[in-house]
């Protein structure tokens, strides 16, 4: 991997380049006017951030995310609505192309994503067509977080708030300008033709990063430990051995079905399938699902097996940190905190994943 030295001044010759070849998404921060209403906690940043297309934004809006964005990387790989009949056997593939993607301010949290996303959609017995067009070509521009949201927890599974593999290029914030990861061939590519603009990093500014990125390690750290979120090591022992409990109704009361959760996660992934009706050929749809929904499950007789809500609830977690674990060996949640952000019923995966340890391990009164 190559590191080089880039001015502040020259970052928009960056993302130029890669807008010749790729449809770039960049940061923007939010305008919404709402941040004194958050119930955010007082110390911690309220600012959000969008992906924006490249070529729709003013350039003076482009910002660097000191955390992740608001909707999940998924989003671009896997829409939540789209037209799939094209892809099927039985059907001509389309003619339209998509240019391929460019993603940046993508965050470590997000990387990790990505490794669920490519379990469901790549390494099945099928692979999906749409999926695997759009994740081959695009181009990872991920970047370090130099600060955290109050729901952030990525260090509770041991996922660091900067990337070291899994991106094409990364970028640092250092001092007047970043540091710039190049770490795979088209990457690289695309660094020769930019040779003017890119200088190779020093020691002492390698140095400086390493000391931005512990330092954030140990801010966060200090912040998870009012949580006591479970050790990744005992998180499947410890929501299966809830399976009967209370917990799950407890904090299933607030919950409205309104499924943010789910549509906010990176690591979700279920859809269903429905075609549309119209007066000439009708289409096939693939629409995000989700646990939460009451119709989730239930089959043709009218049978539910997840009826009540907080069996749904409790399934989430069960697909999280049982399924997951036992087939991929990691858990199916980055810590990026936002079904935190969106839950109107105030409802915390960390929470809950401390209330079920202590109700297995403390002993009651």
């Amino acid at each position: 991997m190559e590191t080089y030295f880039l001015k502040n001044d020259d970052l928009l010759k960056f993302y130029e380049r890669i807008a010749q070849e790729y449809e770039l998404y960049v940061p923007v921060r939010s305008r919404l006017a709402y941040k004194d209403e958050c119930g955010c906690k007082p110390g911690f940043p309220t600012d959000d951030y969008f992906l924006r297309k490249f070529s729709q934004v003013n350039k003076e809006d482009i910002v660097f995310s000191d955390y992740r964005c608001v909707e999940p990387t998924r989003a671009f790989f896997t829409h939540y609505k789209e037209e799939v009949s094209a892809y099927f056997e039985d059907a001509p593939l389309k003619e339209k192309r998509e240019r391929p993607l460019a993603l940046c301010g993508i965050k470590n949290c997000d990387i990790f994503s990505l490794k669920i996303q490519d379990f469901v959609f790549l390494e099945g017995d099928e692979t999906d067509q749409l999926y695997k067009t759009r994740r081959d070509g695009a181009l990872i521009i991920s970047s370090d977080c130099p600060h955290f949201k109050e729901v952030c927890f990525c260090r509770a599974f041991d996922i660091n708030p900067y990337p070291l593999e899994g991106f094409d290029f990364n970028l640092a914030p250092l001092n007047n300008g970043y540091l710039l990861d190049v770490a795979s061939p088209r990457a690289k590519s695309i660094a020769l033709s930019l040779k003017s603009i890119l200088i190779p990093a020093t020691l002492g500014q390698l140095s400086g990063r390493a000391a931005k990125r512990e330092s954030l390690d140990l801010r966060l750290d200090e912040h998870l430990k009012q949580y006591n979120i479970p050790k990744k090591e005992t998180l499947q022992d410890t929501v299966l051995s809830g399976y009967n409990s209370g917990i799950w109704n407890d904090e299933a009361r607030t919950c409205v079905e309104c499924n943010g959760c789910v549509f906010m996660c990176d690591t979700c992934h279920c859809f269903l399938l429905a075609d549309e009706p119209s007066a000439q050929n009708s289409k096939r749809l693939r629409l995000w699902d989700g646990c939460l929904f009451k119709n989730f499950t239930r089959v043709a007789g009218g049978a539910n097996p997840l009826r009540l809500r907080y069996m749904r609830l409790r399934n989430r977690f069960l697909k999280k940190f049982d399924f997951f674990i036992s087939n991929l060996g990691m858990q199916a949640c980055c810590g990026c905190g936002r079904c935190i952000d969106v839950c109107p019923g105030k409802i915390d995966i960390r929470r809950i994943l401390r209330k079920l340890y202590e109700e297995k391990h403390l002993p009651t009164s």
